[in-house]
C-alpha cells in the first residue's frame, strides 16, 4: 500500500487517550456512589447533554438541573470531585501520541466532545497541552459529533485537506462522519491495532 501524505492528526480524547469523562459508565458509577435515581437522573441528563458539551452549560449548572434540584446528603463539592476522579489515562495510547508529538512531523489536535471543565481539567491534569497544538473541543467551538460541521471547522483552522488528514477515535459513527468528508479515519480499538492502522498510513511511532 502506497504512504498516504498524512500531516495532521486529529485525536478524540474520552475513549481514546484517556477514560470517558461522563458517559455511560461514568455517571452509573456516580449514581451507584451517590445512591441516586437513574431514571430521573437520565431524563434530566438527556435534557441538558447537549448544552453542556457545547459549553452553554456550566458545570455548576448542569449539577443544578441533573442533581441539585432537590436536597443531598452530600455536597456538591464531594461530587463533583467524584467526576474528576473518575478521568484515567490510558497510557499506552497516550505514549504513541507523545511520540508523534515529539518527532515534529505531524500537527497534532485533538478534536472531541466534552464539557469545558471536564476538558480543561483533563487537559491540565494528563499534560495534553504538551502533545497537542489545538484543542476542538465540542465546549469550545458549540458544535459536537458527529455534526458534520465541526470537522468542516476543524478543516478550516488548521487549512489542510481531507485526504492529508487522519482521525482517530473510538465510536463507529464519528469515523464514519470524518470518512464521508474524505479524510482518513480509524476506530481505535486498543493501542496495538491502533500502531497497525497508522503505520498502514505511513505514519510511523516510535
Amino acid at each position: 500500500m502506497p504512504t498516504k501524505n498524512i500531516t495532521t492528526l486529529f485525536w478524540d480524547v474520552g475513549g481514546v487517550l484517556l477514560s470517558n469523562a461522563w458517559d455511560g459508565i461514568e455517571r452509573q458509577r456516580a449514581l451507584d456512589r451517590f445512591a441516586l435515581d437513574a431514571s430521573e437522573f437520565d431524563q434530566r441528563h438527556k435534557s441538558c447533554v447537549a448544552a453542556f458539551e457545547q459549553g452553554e452549560l456550566s458545570l455548576s449548572e448542569y449539577l443544578d438541573r441533573t442533581i441539585f434540584y432537590l436536597p443531598r446528603a452530600f455536597t456538591r463539592e464531594a461530587f463533583q470531585e467524584y467526576m474528576l476522579s473518575l478521568s484515567q489515562p490510558k497510557r499506552e495510547v497516550l505514549a504513541q501520541a507523545q511520540d508523534l508529538a515529539k518527532g515534529g512531523k505531524y500537527l497534532m489536535a485533538t478534536l472531541n466532545n466534552e464539557s469545558r471543565e471536564l476538558n480543561l481539567y483533563r487537559i491540565q491534569k494528563f499534560g495534553l497541552e504538551k502533545t497537542f497544538t489545538l484543542f476542538i473541543s465540542s465546549c469550545f467551538v458549540g458544535l459536537r459529533k458527529p455534526d458534520e460541521a465541526i470537522y468542516r471547522l476543524a478543516l478550516d483552522v488548521t487549512q489542510k485537506l481531507p485526504e492529508e488528514c487522519c482521525f482517530i477515535d473510538d465510536r463507529i459513527p464519528n469515523v464514519n462522519a470524518a470518512r464521508q468528508l474524505g479524510m482518513h479515519a480509524i476506530q481505535m480499538i486498543d493501542a496495538t491495532q491502533l500502531r497497525q492502522d497508522l503505520d498502514e498510513l505511513g505514519v510511523k511511532v516510535a
